[in-house]
């Protein structure tokens, strides 16, 4: 099954998805740089590889470069045929000042899309989100959220992560199309990420997932979110990679919209005492409202409550022939990883 067609680089490699991108793309027999803030993390990078069912990490080269500086990116992409630029912040909690992510995420972004852009790079696919997307009106009652919606960015009452990942695809899109490179470029924009673990690092959604099953919440809120396996989303990076029907597009990478107490339900069907700690009760919205003046990590989602997420998915999946998982597998899977 190999389809080793020149060297990728994909960016953020110690990440959730940044490490399932690199397995897959070792699975299919290329060549993989991936770069890391810090050579001391080479090896849980190829730890989690492993994790990941990677054949082998001998293709795999790891190189120092971080967003904030120009140093080792002109390295790290000269020679590659293609760039997955998946490593963006985010924190645990929001900062006060929204510039403490906005800045890190757009100008890494253009930092590593000019060194690709100089170094020939044939296509550039970037992660952003469906924050990008969802920010601009109700999706409530009316169509759904399509790749023809953008959030706005300037919306100081959106909270620094929303804004930070649609200024910088703005930013990363005004770039290529000043260079006249807007087909070398190609976005997704995923929703909430969930599928197996590879390590201790968790993204959000997988830190909500845990949190109902060590019984940290006494109810589910009334949050939802559109989930989709992490590995269908690496499986969409590498679509856009090489269909050139994705050059200048960007592409909605979403499957089943779950309230959470929902998605409570499918825990204790699915691992039975094993799930022993998730809520059965439902959380009036005032109690979180009132929890997160304590907890950080709540306080950023308060503005979702008993908002429905609508988006459509049809675009990656026509264009590019696209496939998702189950979502009560996929819940089942990363529960299982993170037990």
């Amino acid at each position: 099954m190999a389809d080793a067609n020149g060297t990728v680089l994909v960016t953020g490699g110690t990440g959730f998805l940044g490490g399932w991108c690199v397995a897959e793309l070792l699975k299919r027999g290329h060549e993989v740089r991936t770069t890391v803030r810090d050579t001391k993390r080479e090896q849980a990078v190829r730890d989690a590889v492993a994790a990941a069912g990677a054949p082998d990490d001998a293709r795999l080269t790891v190189h120092q470069a971080d967003l904030t500086s120009d140093d080792g990116w002109a390295e790290a992409v000269g020679g590659c045929r293609y760039v997955l630029h998946v490593a963006s912040p985010f924190p645990p909690k929001q900062p006060k000042d929204a510039d403490e992510l906005i800045v890190p995420a757009r100008d890494g972004a253009l930092r590593v899309l000019r060194a690709a852009l100089d170094s020939g790079t044939e296509r550039i696919v970037m992660t952003s989100s469906v924050a990008a997307v969802r920010g601009s009106r109700d999706s409530t009652a009316q169509a759904p959220f399509t790749e023809a919606d953008w959030t706005d960015g300037d919306d100081t009452r959106l909270t620094p992560y929303v804004r930070s990942k649609t200024l910088a695809e703005q930013a990363a899109w005004a770039l290529v199309r000043d260079a006249g490179a807007e087909d070398r470029l190609s976005v997704i924009n995923p929703g909430a990420i969930i599928g197996p673990a590879l390590n201790d690092d968790h993204s959000y959604s997988l830190q909500a997932v845990q949190r109902l099953l060590h019984g940290d919440m006494p109810a589910a809120p009334r949050l939802g979110f559109a989930f989709v396996d992490v590995r269908d989303v690496a499986g969409l990076h590498l679509l856009a990679m090489t269909k050139p029907e994705a050059g200048g597009e960007r592409f909605i990478a979403t499957d089943e919209f779950m309230w959470m107490p929902d998605l409570a339900k499918v825990l204790r069907e699915r691992l039975g005492d094993q799930a022993g700690k998730v809520p059965k009760r439902t959380a009036p919205d005032f109690v979180i409202r009132a929890m997160s003046r304590f907890d950080p990590s709540i306080r950023s989602f308060v503005g979702d409550l008993g908002k429905r997420q609508w988006l459509s998915s049809e675009k990656a999946r026509s264009t590019l022939g696209w496939k998702t998982r189950a979502v009560g597998d996929s819940i089942e899977e990363t529960a299982r990883s993170l037990l």
